[in-house]
């Protein structure tokens, strides 16, 4: 039953990407905009993002926290329909700021590259292609394997550029292929924003979250930046990408270089929330909170 529905799945998937490539990318984007904002924000998924929203701006009315759900889906409609035209976009509709930057990073053959963070902002997916295309540089993208291994392998042919890209699955077996790509002097990106079972509980916009802190492990091991990237949708199909100062590792705790990410991350919510992906389920319910207090009470 489930090999049925996985099949379905790609089926819809691959009939809405070939629809996307024949449009065009700017029409494509356009036409995924459209149906994030009249399907997507109709559908149940979008009481969560509503309830997250209202959560963490507890002064928004319902009418604002449903604004914001719907340019969510606008904006997760655009990269839905963007994913065959990624090379084009990130060659003919991304500016770089603070390119230069990057360059730096790889200028020292004998220090180990940056590790680059961020978070689903804008079209997330651009960002390593954008820098292999326009400095040469080799960003493979760490993501989280669908369960649908056919999706799965649908999405990584884009998102690899056929190839050129290795992205990495994040798993014990992808934490060996990160710390290789880094030793053999090529850098990953990765998205930080989303829940982790198994991490630690840190404070993500004023809630608890529990929260992967492996990034600043493996920085310290093998002395990486960690180096956050600012992606923006301008408009349309246009993305800027601003690569910011390195997070302070030296004399800090693992929490207090994980509080000083968080600010990063919050600070970008802040200032174009419809850009983020609200849909996650980020925080602690309150179930797992008093767990965690009562563990903590224990020990």
């Amino acid at each position: 039953m489930k090999k049925i529905r996985y099949f379905f799945e790609m089926t819809a998937l691959t009939f809405f990407l070939g629809i996307s490539k024949l449009l065009g990318a700017q029409r494509a984007s356009n036409f995924g905009a459209w149906i994030g904002r009249n399907i997507g924000a109709r559908l149940a998924a979008s009481r969560k993002a509503i309830a997250n929203i209202q959560m963490i701006y507890p002064d928004k009315s319902l009418a604002d926290a449903t604004a914001i759900t719907t340019g969510m889906w606008e904006n997760l409609g655009r990269v839905i329909m963007e994913y065959p035209h990624i090379e084009t976009i990130a060659k003919n509709h991304t500016k770089i700021i603070g390119i230069e930057r990057v360059q730096e990073y790889f200028a020292d053959k004998d220090k180990t590259p940056p590790i680059f963070i961020t978070g689903h902002f804008a079209n997330w997916e651009v960002c390593p292609p954008a820098c292999v295309i326009q400095t040469g540089i080799k960003v493979h993208p760490i993501y989280r394997a669908p369960n649908n291994p056919f999706v799965d392998r649908l999405l990584n042919n884009k998102r690899s550029m056929k190839g050129t890209l290795s992205p990495i699955s994040k798993s014990r077996s992808g934490t060996r292929q990160i710390i290789q790509t880094l030793k053999r002097g090529e850098s990953i990106g990765m998205l930080i924003d989303q829940k982790y079972n198994e991490g630690v509980v840190a404070d993500f916009m004023g809630n608890p979250a529990k929260t992967s802190d492996h990034f600043i492990t493996m920085a310290r091991k093998l002395k990486s930046p960690i180096v956050p990237f600012h992606i923006e949708r301008l408009d349309g199909i246009n993305i800027q990408i601003t690569v910011c100062d390195a997070i302070e590792i030296d004399g800090k705790s693992d929490a207090d270089i994980l509080s000083s990410t968080h600010d990063v991350l919050e600070s970008w919510i802040h200032k174009r929330p419809e850009q983020w992906l609200w849909l996650h389920r980020r925080w602690m319910n309150k179930a797992e909170i008093e767990r965690y207090q009562n563990e903590q009470k224990d020990t």
